[in-house]
């Protein structure tokens, strides 16, 4: 099974989980920011050792609270590679309308070409206003009629930013003429001559493929008839199998068809000990400060009550929740290798990201849980960490 790790970016938080402790009342400095990048360092060595895949990395901006402190995953992705040999390093996501599609498009390629092809390039929408507003566009932040209206501009520059970025990558020349934007812009004077066209400088050296989250009903039809890579998290386990399946209805649909689990990821969080309660003392504080954080976004309302009803928008849960319905683990060993072996089951599961970054957790701490996934957790399941062969293509 392809096995990969995903990391929010957050500072180091010995007080997470305080309940006492608003979300919104944190404050960190530069000193807090740089040593979470110390930290990315030192896991991007470990889960390179351990034979993890790819590490994908959490686009944010803004973010004094400390959470996700990284603003460029390309960049920072680019300087991991240098210090390990296999790991691959992945965006997830890039948020596409806060760029401009062109220097998005020139970034990764240029850091896939230094790197010899350790780049996987993941897009998305974004979810942050403070952010989006602030970097020039506009993004969904609530449940109304003027948020409907953002989302679906948020959308439209999205799609039409993925359009470019292709062309740009996939052609000699390139133009392109949309609602939000023109490429090259018109009447622009160059040398004696008019611009008609534009070239990419530089070009993938290989196909590139794309990673999405999917979400929102509009997304889930989007996402296999754009030929990107499906994307999926924190949902219950009817939804998700609804998702999962309607990827590959929709693949077959349009001549293109995929093999059971292919092209999917699933994304699980997951913190695991040697017991239960061992597991339950770092983990319940941390995922009590990452459900905190994100409940106002709705990130959990796919969760249900125990009678199978809807929970609210701004849902939090407990662990306890999260555990009864296998969308966040916190447990032993085998509480993991029985959530990790249901999905599997159900969803014919291939490729796996496991999220271990819950706030909270030292450095030595998070190297534990890696190891203890890759160490304990697989064999027990019958797998390996099944890393791909890399491109045949030359480091700079």
């Amino acid at each position: 099974m392809r096995v990969d790790t995903n990391f929010f970016c957050t500072v180091p938080m010995p007080d997470a989980g305080d309940p006492n402790v608003p979300a919104t009342s944190r404050r960190y400095g530069n000193d807090a920011v740089i040593e979470c990048y110390r930290n990315l360092m030192a896991w991007a060595k470990t889960a390179d050792a351990l034979g993890f895949d790819t590490m994908w990395l959490t686009e944010h901006h803004f973010q004094y609270e400390g959470y996700e402190v990284l603003p460029n995953l390309i960049q920072f992705g680019q300087h991991l590679a240098a210090q390990t040999r296999q790991l691959r390093f992945g965006q997830m996501f890039n948020v596409v309308p806060q760029w401009h599609p062109l220097r998005l498009a020139e970034d990764f390629a240029l850091a896939d070409i230094i790197t010899g092809g350790r780049m996987e390039f993941g897009v998305g929408r974004g979810t942050v206003p403070r952010e989006a507003w602030a970097l020039g566009t506009v993004v969904a932040s609530g449940d109304n009629a003027m948020s409907a209206e953002h989302d679906r501009i948020n959308r439209e520059v999205f799609e039409e930013s993925m359009e470019v970025i292709k062309l740009a990558w996939n052609n000699e020349r390139f133009s392109y003429r949309g609602k939000h934007m023109t490429f090259p812009p018109d009447d622009v004077p160059d040398r004696g001559t008019m611009v008609h066209d534009i070239t990419l400088i530089p070009k993938p050296l290989r196909h590139i493929d794309v990673y999405q989250p999917i979400s929102s009903p509009e997304t889930i039809e989007y996402v296999p008839r754009a030929g990107h890579k499906a994307v999926y998290w924190l949902s219950n386990a009817e939804s998700q199998k609804q998702k999962w399946d309607r990827y590959a209805e929709i693949r077959e649909e349009i001549g293109s068809p995929v093999g059971p689990g292919e092209d999917r990821c699933l994304v699980l969080n997951l913190h695991v000990g040697r017991t239960y309660e061992e597991a339950l003392a770092k983990g319940r504080p941390g995922q009590d400060e990452f459900n905190k954080f994100l409940s106002p976004y709705g990130r959990f309302a796919s969760y249900r009550n125990e009678d199978g009803s809807k929970v609210a928008f701004d849902h939090c849960p407990t662990v306890e929740e999260s555990n009864r319905e296998k969308i966040q683990i916190v447990g032993s060993i085998d509480d993991a290798v029985d959530a990790i072996g249901f999905w599997r089951e159900l969803l014919d599961l291939e490729h796996i990201c496991l999220f271990f970054d819950y706030p909270g957790l030292t450095r030595e701490e998070m190297d534990e849980q890696m190891h203890l996934a890759a160490e304990e957790v697989f064999p027990r399941l019958g797998e390996t960490l099944d890393r791909r062969p890399l491109p045949d293509l030359t480091p700079i």
